[in-house]
């Protein structure tokens, strides 16, 4: 189910991969459609982002990045109107530009949140990182189902001797030789449908006398939540995966836009006293190319300044805690779905596994009777 994680073979056909790396797109969509895409609001979790916040955080380095923003913006756009300005006019821009930073990142977080689902996309995150590291959808499989797989691999032991009686008797007075391939694929199948049936079934608890039973899963729901929210928090949804997506997914164009907005607002603001005679010093084809390219140079160089605000991000989010208060609200037939897609999108393929294994192994115990 899940190794090898690349494709051993000979492609498409003499060869063999995991069942989990090979689909991880479809794991990884189905685990968005079952449990992350139900439980996590984006609204919410960017609703909880503080400008001022942010802004303190990555003030220092911002202005770093800005002023060589604006000194590479300017000998692009106006070199001739930039190189005789003096020094002290050009520290007099940066200091302007600098005083106005909280004000720009306030508005832009504010318009962030409002339109945070045009640019970020929860599902397009998931299933990118997922994809991009088949090791990691490994994980969240086999540290949700920590207590099931080794089930799976010890119940070859407790169901195959308890199956396998009724073969030896049938084989002790029926010794004939298709006895016991036949009865090790009917042992080999039996086991392994038992014991994801045990599993996953009955889903709510039921009471037998003094004993409880329900499927091992989920049973184990609070200790899943935990496990599955830890993962999904430190190494899917971080700060820094999210970041990413922002800024290179299918709605970063939507960032860039808000981006130019406010920084073709703040430009306006600085030269409002000045603007005629800027624009027409400059050029308004160059006024307006120094406008685009400043907030496009601003965006190329978000993921330098952000990182200082991936600490805070992180804790204010709350995507780990908010994950695991919701998981384990959760149903047990919706909770279900946090682990049954490994096994039921190739189910059938484990069990007939099975099957066949014992089949051959039936193969084998007749080859060493009768030599």
């Amino acid at each position: 189910m899940f190794y090898p994680i690349e494709f051993i073979g000979i492609k498409p056909i003499f060869g063999w991969q995991g069942l989990i790396p090979m689909k991880r797109r479809e794991m990884a969509e189905i685990e968005v459609e079952l449990v992350l895409g139900k439980l996590l609001s984006v609204q919410e979790i960017a609703g909880r982002l503080d400008a001022d916040e942010i802004s303190k955080n990555i003030h220092r380095r911002l202005k770093q990045v800005i002023r060589k923003v604006v000194n590479d913006v300017m000998q692009e756009a106006a070199p001739t109107a930039w190189a005789s300005l003096p020094a002290q006019g050009k520290n007099l821009v940066y200091a302007r530009i600098e005083m106005d930073i909280p004000n720009v990142v306030r508005k832009i977080i504010s318009d962030f949140k409002h339109n945070v689902t045009e640019i970020l996309d929860i599902k397009e995150l998931v299933v990118t990182q997922l994809v991009n590291n088949p090791k990691l959808i490994n994980e969240i499989f086999l540290s949700a189902g920590a207590k099931e797989f080794p089930f799976i691999e010890k119940s070859g032991l407790y169901f195959g001797f308890l199956l396998g009686i009724p073969t030896m008797i049938t084989w002790i007075y029926y010794p004939v030789w298709w006895v016991l391939p036949l009865g090790g694929l009917i042992v080999g199948y039996l086991t392994n449908w038992i014991a994801i049936k045990i599993i996953f079934e009955p889903k709510n608890p039921i009471k037998v006398g003094p004993f409880t039973l329900q499927g091992m899963f989920l049973k184990r729901q609070e200790e899943v939540a935990r496990v599955y929210a830890e993962i999904v928090d430190k190494k899917v949804m971080n700060s820094e995966n999210i970041t990413d997506i922002v800024l290179h997914g299918s709605g970063s164009d939507n960032l860039l836009e808000l981006i130019e907005l406010h920084v073709n607002d703040a430009i306006e603001r600085y030269v409002s006293i000045t603007q005629p005679y800027f624009a027409l010093g400059v050029g308004s084809k160059n006024y307006y190319r120094m406008k685009q390219l400043a907030a496009q140079r601003l965006f190329e160089n978000t993921g330098k300044y952000m990182l200082y605000a991936y600490e805070y991000a992180h804790g204010a989010l709350r995507i780990g805690d908010d994950l695991c208060e919701k998981m384990q609200a959760l149903s047990p037939e919706e909770f279900e779905g946090v682990l049954r897609p490994a096994y039921q999108a190739d189910e059938w393929k484990l069990i007939v596994t099975g099957a066949v294994l014992g089949m051959a192994a039936g193969f084998f115990q007749i080859y060493f009777i009768f030599n």
